[in-house]
């Protein structure tokens, strides 16, 4: 009934004030009034799809990682009913997603949306306009979360589901107003941030309050959970924010149009949610020992806040920034996001910094993650080696340099650049991140739980290194197939030059290649225990086995009569000329020959790490002949003065 309640409310907001500005809207861009049906219907269906989509997240949310699963990892009754739940909503969400379709196309035509329902013509449609097509994709894949939810019964395929959850809402971020015009790039990356963020929140805090509705188990433990996750929600959601409006609103603007007061509307939305709905759910969690009623309270005015909220936002989407839609970028700034006025040179390449939002983030969160157990190994008196901190950093640096210094402001544009990128990303990043040893380090920080107690973190990330899929990964064809595959089934395909005018497969691109090479370089030289363990001239083989592909890789870029992606470059009408075939013959070049730089590093760190082995096994026996007397050594001494009487 809550949820009811609060998705009205969004949907009577976002629909009201939808309609101070749908005309100028339809006006600005040239397209006929195509009626009130269409008008204020879009942004009621639209709630309808995005409130499934929080009870979806929450719920799963709440069940992988809120309530605790038996020993076995089979779901207890309440993580049982929290995943109920999330097919409910995942029916809503599929529900809404299908409308949301037609009236997309209707809205981009202007045309009543009974005029677009006849298949000819839908199907049409959804073929020319990228959100119709978004909107469908989300459509399947929240039909797909809905029948999961029926038959998952097991921890494991919950945390499958709440991840293919969370990617239902990648095929809308990367459409929309946020993804075109100029700076897309950093829209549509705040935009996930923003996004994402917003939906653990809210859909966090539902599944929470149904959670103790049904008076279950493990309250206090899952409120402080989920009081963790609301706060780093909310800090994301609110830098995320500001950066998002800061891309179509100035400063000044915001008082002087109706897209800069919903702006205003919304900061203070999520100022009064962040402020008062944190002290106010410590004082509840404080007290859940006397019962859920004050969280119950609490946590339904706080969700009545945050769907007012959500309407304020689905109506933001709906308006023209103020200046409207008369600001023409240039060629380059409207596929990349950016202007480039300069070839790239060595100079530029290093120093040329636009921060990646995504790429730029997270390496900055993960050495400040990765120093902050070090110094919690430090203050509780147990030491970490210097050299795996060091390593680690220099592959945080390494993601830096490749995504927001130069090279990661070319790459999208040059294919020489690019390919640079693509071997930070795969063969030297990896390299370091390994030799950090992440898993050892978090395991050690960690501290597991008690014979009776919850599953925490560490339990997590055990279960995760020892799942069956992260095994198939690891085993020695399958990373192999999958380092060097993905070279050729990149490049030669066809695949790049369909992913190149997409900003979101640039982001799945570079993921790729950092994954793809953790899980290379993890059982080779890995600090950390692989699910698969290789003998030491195993380990060098797998090395050497993918050294001939790469050098084929490269001989085959730079014998190429023709260029890889030659229309999108042609189409950037970038003021300086570049040679594309020379650009590739480069490209090519690079990746022959930085093959043999992690070569060098993997060889060394081997040696070191077998050098160390051998110290290791040699104290071990000291320590053991100090024990026993070295009886070893005197049995064979024995041995051998037996043999000789017989002689």
């Amino acid at each position: 009934m809550l949820v009811f309640t609060a998705g009205v409310l969004a949907a009577l907001i976002a629909a009201a004030l939808t309609a101070l500005s749908a005309g100028a809207n339809y006006a600005l861009l040239g397209l006929p009034d195509p009626g009130p049906v269409t008008q204020y219907g879009l942004p009621v269906v639209r709630v309808i799809a995005e409130t499934g989509a929080v009870v979806t997240i929450g719920s799963l949310l709440l069940a992988a990682f809120g309530i605790p699963a038996s020993r076995s990892g089979a779901l207890l009754a309440d993580g049982y009913a929290a995943v109920r739940a999330a097919g409910w909503g995942a029916s809503a969400w599929f529900v809404g997603a299908a409308l949301m379709v037609p009236f997309i196309c209707a809205d981009a035509t202007g045309r009543p949306v009974n005029d677009v329902l006849s298949a000819e013509v839908m199907f049409g449609l959804i073929d020319a306009l990228e959100e119709a097509k978004a909107w469908a994709l989300t459509a399947l894949i929240a039909f797909l979360v809905a029948v999961a939810c029926r038959i998952v019964l097991s921890w494991g395929w919950t945390v499958v589901t709440f991840a293919l959850g969370l990617a239902g809402l990648m095929p809308v971020i990367a459409t929309g107003h946020s993804a075109s015009g100029g700076a897309h790039d950093i829209a549509t990356n705040s935009l996930l941030f923003h996004l994402v963020a917003a939906v653990l929140w809210v859909g966090g805090l539902i599944a929470l309050i149904a959670h103790a509705a049904r008076g279950g188990a493990h309250l206090p433990l899952v409120a402080r959970r989920f009081s963790v996750i609301a706060l780093i929600s909310w800090v994301a959601m609110a830098l995320s924010g500001v950066i998002n409006a800061l891309v179509r609103v100035s400063p000044e603007q915001l008082f002087g149009s109706t897209y800069g007061l919903l702006v205003l509307l919304k900061i203070a939305g999520l100022l009064v949610l962040g402020v008062f709905g944190y002290l106010q759910r410590n004082k509840a969690v404080a007290r859940l020992e006397e019962g859920s009623s004050g969280l119950l309270r609490l946590g339904a005015l706080e969700v009545l806040i945050m769907f007012a909220t959500l309407g304020v936002a689905v109506a933001l989407g709906r308006t023209p920034p103020p200046g409207g839609y008369a600001i023409v970028p240039s060629r380059t700034e409207l596929i990349i996001g950016y202007t480039l006025d300069a070839p790239p040179d060595l100079w530029r390449l290093l120093f040329d910094f636009r921060f990646d939002l995504v790429y730029g983030t997270a390496a900055l969160v993960l050495a400040g993650l990765y120093l902050w157990g070090a110094h919690r190994l430090k203050a509780r008196g147990d030491a970490w080696p210097v050299g795996r901190t060091i390593a680690w950093l220099c592959g945080c640096l390494t993601i830096l340099v490749a995504t927001s210094a130069g090279v990661g402001r070319y790459a999208p544009a040059v294919f020489s650049v690019h390919m640079g990128q693509h071997m930070l990303l795969s063969m030297l990043a990896p390299v370091f991140l390994v030799l950090g040893g992440p898993t050892s380090l978090a395991l050690r920080v960690f501290k597991p739980a008690g014979k009776n107690q919850p599953a925490g973190p560490r339990e997590w990330l055990m279960a995760f290194v020892n799942s069956p899929l992260t095994r198939l990964l690891t085993h020695p064809i399958v990373a192999l197939v999958l380092f060097v595959g993905s070279f050729y089934g990149l490049y030669f395909t066809g695949l790049f030059d369909l992913a190149l005018n997409q900003h979101w497969a640039h982001l799945a691109m570079n993921a790729h290649f950092l994954l793809v090479g953790y899980i290379f370089y993890w059982p080779v030289i890995g600090i950390d225990p692989a699910p698969r363990q290789l003998p030491p001239m195993g380990k060098v083989g797998l090395v050497f086995a993918s050294m001939p592909f790469h050098a084929f890789f490269g001989i085959a870029l730079m014998m190429s009569a023709k260029p890889i992606g030659g229309d999108f470059y042609r189409s950037l009408d970038l003021p300086w000329f570049v040679d594309l075939l020379a650009d590739q013959r480069l490209g090519g070049g690079l990746a022959w020959a930085s093959g043999e730089v992690p070569l060098v590093v993997v060889m060394l760190a081997l040696l070191i790490q077998w050098s160390r082995a051998d110290d290791r096994q040699a104290r071990r026996i000291d320590r053991k002949a100090d024990k026993d007397g070295d009886a070893d050594l005197t049995a064979y001494n024995e041995m051998l003065r037996r043999l000789a009487e017989k002689d």
